[in-house]
């Protein structure tokens, strides 16, 4: 009878702890066996139309959804870890985000993505399109004849390729002018371009620089990486006068150009000096590359500091830096890192050098929208030179640099309701 009454007890105790088991959470520390691929649990979380919670500042920006056997079931699938709080597990752990430097914040829509990329292949690749296909997150590839017949407003968030939109082909001229690839890339941009309509390359890039900055004052989310980030503000900023040399649109230079620059059309950076020279690798001196830097570095010293923002003050911000790390291993691109000093006053840094001019990592409000810049382009790959393989995510499944890149590919699903469109 005894030992009858001990097993009913077992079983009662059980029953009770299996019911309060109600809370799944995705853990974002050190414990987490793959940080990349949680987010596309969470993006797949919200296309089924559940609900989640981001956990600003709690284990690394730690994830909460319900307790759902198909959503244990694909974390096993997908190789991320997870564990399963009951009902005082789960209020403990909110008391202690109430009451330190953390904050919860509701995940509701899943984003519709779009990818700003050429229709040819080109000989690198693109790390926001390597996460959000390692990540198992579904986005659309957008180029200029999409831009400008006005698809934008179908997406939430928008990332730019590494694309140059002053039109001189990604200033790849000296090195690579006598290069097959090369050569059929102006071939290609040059036929797209009069198939649009447009006498030159730049004046079709700076016709799809405005379709996608109306974009971002319309409510759109913006992220941009490497060379599309300078390079796009310097085609803005431009879009008055001729910036582009001879040698790729046929025509000379304006020789006051710099007199008709407008900082004001910029996001981000303003009273930078623009690169004409078609020989130098290098579109302003918005771009500071670790060789031309007074405080050079090599690969093995060269790191940023993402900073730490106040979650219930500074969610936005706050979700942008969500990571395991704080000191964060820097890497090149055509862009590597911005000027601290060409900086416009009211975007806000998220990472940088501390006590150098090199800032890595930007924010702002523009309009309606947002942007968002990540200097360098492959954050597992401190030199990834033209021609190299793509990165193999499954040996950088934990990296710090590509958790930025999904950080913003998450954010808009923070939004109360979708962005009308």
């Amino acid at each position: 009878m005894i030992k009858k009454i001990i097993v009913l007890l077992a079983l009662g105790l059980f029953w009770i702890n299996f019911l309060q088991a109600s809370v799944l959470l995705i853990p974002m520390d050190e414990t987490q066996a793959n940080h990349l691929k949680a987010y596309g649990i969470m993006y797949w979380v919200l296309e089924q139309g559940w609900e989640g919670d981001w956990l600003l500042n709690y284990r690394g920006g730690s994830f909460r959804t319900d307790d759902i056997s198909s959503i244990r079931e694909v974390c096993v699938i997908r190789g991320v870890r997870y564990e399963i709080l009951n009902e005082s597990q789960n209020q403990r752990m909110e008391e202690e985000i109430e009451n330190e430097n953390m904050d919860i914040v509701k995940l509701e829509v899943a984003p519709k993505i779009a990818v700003y990329t050429p229709p040819n292949t080109m000989p690198w690749d693109d790390a926001v399109t390597l996460a959000l296909t390692y990540a198992e997150i579904p986005y659309d590839k957008l180029y200029d004849s999409e831009i400008l017949q006005g698809r934008l407003a179908d997406y939430d968030w928008l990332h730019l390729h590494h694309e140059d939109f002053t039109g001189q082909y990604g200033k790849f001229y000296r090195s690579y002018k006598n290069a097959a690839w090369y050569i059929q890339e102006v071939r290609t941009q040059e036929r797209i371009a009069a198939d649009l309509g447009f006498s030159k390359v730049s004046e079709l890039k700076l016709a799809v620089a405005e379709k996608i900055r109306s974009y971002v004052l319309d409510g759109g989310f913006l992220f941009a990486m490497c060379a599309a980030t300078d390079s796009y503000e310097i085609a803005l900023a431009a879009h008055r006068t001729d910036i582009v040399p001879s040698v790729f649109d046929g025509d000379g230079i304006d020789e006051n150009f710099e007199e008709k620059m407008d900082f004001d059309y910029t996001f981000a950076f303003e009273n930078f000096s623009i690169i004409t020279d078609p020989n130098i690798y290098e579109f302003s001196n918005i771009d500071i590359p670790p060789g031309y830097d007074p405080y050079a570095i090599d690969m093995n010293t060269d790191y940023f500091s993402l900073f730490e923002f106040s979650a219930k003050w500074d969610p936005v911000p706050a979700m942008l830096t969500q990571n395991h790390e704080s000191l964060i291993r820097g890497f090149m691109g055509q862009t590597s890192n911005f000027n601290r000093e060409l900086i416009k006053k009211h975007v806000l840094v998220m990472g940088d050098t501390p006590e150098t001019k090199r800032v890595k990592y930007i924010h702002g409000n523009a309009g309606k929208g947002t942007f968002t810049y990540l200097g360098g382009h492959d954050p597992a790959d401190y030199r990834h030179f033209v021609g190299d393989p793509p990165t193999n995510l499954d040996l950088y499944k934990n990296d710090p640099g590509y958790r930025l890149i999904l950080n913003n590919i998450l954010f808009p699903a923070a939004k109360k309701e979708k962005r009308k469109t």
